[in-house]
């Protein structure tokens, strides 16, 4: 067997099992969310304040994950990153007040993203290795995680489960995991230099940031949102209320692993616009029709829609050829994940104010963003 093949692969495998120890973590988080908003007796405006803590902490994330990176490289961030995000989940379940549950989902928010920048630029490094795009397969595991941990979250609730009892048994084995697959981290990071954290985007990067922007915002709602909906507006059981959710994780995980395919078929602006029109229908469907039925069949479409999104804008940024890929995939990214995290708290607020199948409804347009904006911009080859 070839020794490079060897070790190409086990660095893969390594950073592939960051990228689940990310994916299941905050999934685990998100599938509990109706929990810990009955046990802390949260309103849906309440609910969105302190999940606004999230996008705060991963903004403040943002300065100090850069220099933590220069100063100690990817792999030692990465590393104690994947020990304390697991940690702070396992605090999670046990916030009885609603100004500790906020502090902890701050700190949840920094060290969340901390872990996004020093895993992708692992996940730079091994894709040298291969000298091909494998960033796709990476975020696939990252969705296959989520899956797993919404799955989980269904399973743990039918037990009976606490949510503190569930995140103890999920930080216990992401910890182990993360000690077993440190030996195949990349030694050094695929950039280097002092390139700045923040990149003014020219207009076809900064199209592609808010696509991204539009479907992140439609993926947050889904992580934050979908047990809330499920439990209020569709009234599910409550070993159904991660139903929705679940189906979401799962699309969104098979559409990610299909997803080179369909491009290469039907073409990358062609995929985007339908996208946006997957992610509107599925969302309207929930929206109008709210039953145990019709209301997962949505959420399929969702996760379909928002599956190709991210790695084809991913994937044209870092075509840019104004800047380097790095700089322009960092502002690119920086908008999306603007959407993802400040999506959710305005829906708390916009729920209070009309109703959470208006607030859903408003994404479903946001949604169709994408098929707009993919209609006006440039795609290379």
């Amino acid at each position: 067997m070839n020794v490079n093949t060897l070790s190409r692969r086990t660095h893969r495998w390594s950073i592939g099992s960051y990228f689940f120890i990310a994916g299941i973590t905050f999934a685990s988080w998100a599938s509990r969310i109706p929990d810990i908003k009955l046990k802390l007796q949260l309103n849906d405006a309440e609910l969105g304040g302190i999940l606004f803590a999230l996008p705060a902490g991963s903004m403040v994330s943002l300065p100090i994950s850069g220099w933590l990176v220069a100063k100690l490289g990817s792999r030692t961030v990465m590393l104690i990153a994947a020990l304390i995000y697991p940690l702070l989940l396992l605090l999670l379940g046990n916030a009885s007040t609603t100004v500790l549950l906020t502090t902890l989902l701050f700190f949840f928010g920094l060290i969340g993203n901390m872990m996004n920048i020093s895993v992708n630029t692992q996940a730079v490094a091994v894709e040298e290795l291969y000298g091909r795009s494998i960033m796709a397969s990476f975020h696939g595991i990252w969705s296959m995680a989520g899956f797993t941990g919404a799955a989980v979250g269904t399973l743990m609730i039918s037990f009976g489960l606490d949510p503190l009892k569930h995140f103890i048994i999920i930080a216990t084995l992401m910890i182990l995991l993360a000690f077993l697959m440190k030996f195949g981290r990349m030694p050094k990071d695929a950039v280097v230099g002092n390139q700045p954290l923040f990149v003014k985007p020219d207009t076809e990067l900064l199209k592609l940031g808010l696509i991204s922007f539009c479907c992140m915002a439609a993926e947050g709602t889904m992580f934050d949102w979908s047990g809330i909906y499920f439990q209020k507006i569709v009234e599910a059981p409550p070993g159904l209320v991660t139903l929705g959710y679940a189906a979401f994780m799962g699309t969104m995980a098979l559409g990610r692993f299909l997803g080179d395919g369909l491009v290469l078929r039907f073409g990358r602006k062609e995929i985007l616009q339908g996208s946006g029109i997957l992610i509107a229908i599925g969302l309207l469907l929930a929206v109008f029709i709210p039953t145990i039925v019709f209301a997962p069949i949505g959420f399929l479409l969702v996760g379909f829609g928002v599956s190709s999104v991210v790695p084809i804008v991913y994937s044209q940024a870092g075509k840019s050829e104004k800047m380097s890929a790095g700089m322009a995939l960092a502002a690119v990214s920086s908008i999306g994940f603007f959407g993802f995290f400040i999506g959710p708290p305005l829906i708390g607020f916009i729920a209070e104010a009309f109703g959470l199948q208006w607030s859903f409804g408003i994404i479903a347009l946001l949604g169709f963003g994408t098929t707009i904006l993919a209609g006006i911009t440039k795609f290379k080859n």
